[in-house]
């Protein structure tokens, strides 16, 4: 959600073992390692106790301030400065239309996920407030403060949508309804609209029903790894972490019944070893529940335990995307596509100019999320470069254009005759053939 950084390193075409996926066989994170006593649960910050002052920049001091929600949260960098908290622009976006708020304390996330930058086995290596989250810092701000900012504009706002992202810790659940009423005090929801991605570990049917009658609109789980055992090794026991696959499914049951139909989804990340044929079955599972996906690409996110492995090789992430679109918004089924042996996508099921038109919009290419003002099928949660450096782009934040199809159709192996494409190496500029 954030601007390029020197570090980034673009992936390639590339997945594990040089195959154009990246197998469960090869996407081993690491082991995690418990910090000392002395640094566990924020007892560092807790020790130093430097009272916060407004608005907190990771980085910027050498302690990290004391902070706490329901007082503070945390938004992203592409929030922040469409907010004009943080100074820059956006490659060829204007920041983003979702105000993301993250959850804050000394103690951090104290679950363990193996992708993730805020998992709790960083404790020694960096303060929570300070850990980076798909890609970008993410600057702590007092509640109140942003939410008298964006009242002031109401449906003027540049924001469609606001995200309270909840954090595996005890005080999560009674913050996240503190956080929320704060908001709506000041922000009207039929002028906003309110998006909950939950910690189902922590969570109860109450808790669920509490926040849909606090005017929330949709109702999030980021179950992420699309199968049970995947979910096992990357958020469950396979990382000494304390999620299960079955609490996370009950919660989102819970949320089908209380928010409705086209109210409740799930976030999963594609490339961290299923097959295509698994995720697309968990999406059309979702489907015929009467929920929705948001679709992540996965990218070594620096000082996770997965860091070390490669990003999804961007025709499978391309395929799966188009694939997801399909079921989601084109009525085509799972059961109508066809797989090879390796479980990707030999055939979309649909006649070739169907999809020609499909894929010539570009929509499906787009980042998938909580949807905006504009279309159901065009989330207002657009994480600008949040899965990939904008040299190579995995989710496009706005809508591609005819050179970014280009190289899309390339990925696909599905170029039109007489339109191919040649990308400049040492800028990585994708440049028309004449």
């Amino acid at each position: 959600m954030g601007c390029m950084k020197s570090e980034d390193v673009v992936p390639g075409t590339n997945g594990a073992d040089g195959r154009d996926f990246n197998p469960y066989s090869a996407m081993q994170p690491r082991t995690p390692q418990e910090a000392p006593i002395g640094l566990r649960n924020g007892g560092r910050v807790k020790a130093s106790d430097i009272r916060p002052t407004g608005t907190y920049l990771p980085n910027n001091n050498i302690l990290t301030p004391h902070m706490r929600s329901p007082e503070y949260v945390q938004m992203s960098t592409a929030a922040a400065m469409t907010l004009g908290l943080m100074p820059g622009t956006m490659h060829r976006c204007s920041c983003t239309r979702c105000l993301n708020l993250l959850l804050t304390y000394p103690e951090g996330c104290r679950a363990n996920c193996a992708y993730c930058g805020l998992a709790r086995h960083r404790e020694a290596e960096r303060d929570y407030a300070d850990r980076n989250f798909i890609r970008v810092d993410w600057p702590a701000v007092p509640m109140e403060q942003v939410a008298e900012m964006v009242g002031r504009d109401g449906a003027s706002s540049p924001f469609h949508r606001m995200c309270i992202s909840m954090i595996t810790h005890p005080n999560s659940d009674a913050d996240t309804k503190s956080v929320l009423k704060t908001w709506t005090d000041y922000v009207d929801p039929g002028d906003i609209a309110i998006s909950i991605l939950s910690n189902p570990t922590t969570m109860n049917r109450d808790d669920v029903k509490i926040l849909h009658a606090m005017g929330s609109d949709i109702f999030t789980v980021a179950i992420d790894a699309a199968t049970p055992e995947l979910f096992d090794r990357t958020r469950g026991r396979g990382v000494q972490s304390p999620h299960k696959w079955s609490k996370y499914w009950e919660i989102m049951m819970d949320a089908r019944e209380i928010f409705g139909p086209k109210k409740f989804g799930a976030h999963i990340i594609v490339g961290m070893g299923e097959t295509e044929h698994d995720v697309l079955s968990l999406v059309q599972q979702l489907v015929d529940l009467g929920g929705h996906s948001h679709m992540f690409c996965f990218f070594p996110e620096k000082g996770s335990l997965m860091d070390h492995l490669p990003a999804t090789p961007r025709d499978q992430w391309r395929r799966v995307q188009l694939a997801r679109y399909l079921i989601d918004y084109g009525g085509v089924r799972i059961d109508h596509m066809r797989f090879d042996g390796e479980g990707r996508v030999a055939d979309f099921g649909l006649p070739a100019g169907e999809l020609d038109a499909i894929i010539d919009s570009g929509i499906a290419f787009r980042t998938s999320g909580c949807p905006g003002k504009f279309a159901d099928d065009i989330s207002a949660c657009d994480r600008p470069y949040g899965d990939s450096p904008p040299s190579n782009i995995a989710s496009y934040p706005f809508p591609p254009q005819p050179v970014d199809l280009r190289k899309i159709r390339n990925q696909l192996g599905m170029e039109r005759p007489g339109q191919p494409y040649v990308e400049d190496e040492e800028f990585d500029v994708i440049q028309p053939v004449e």
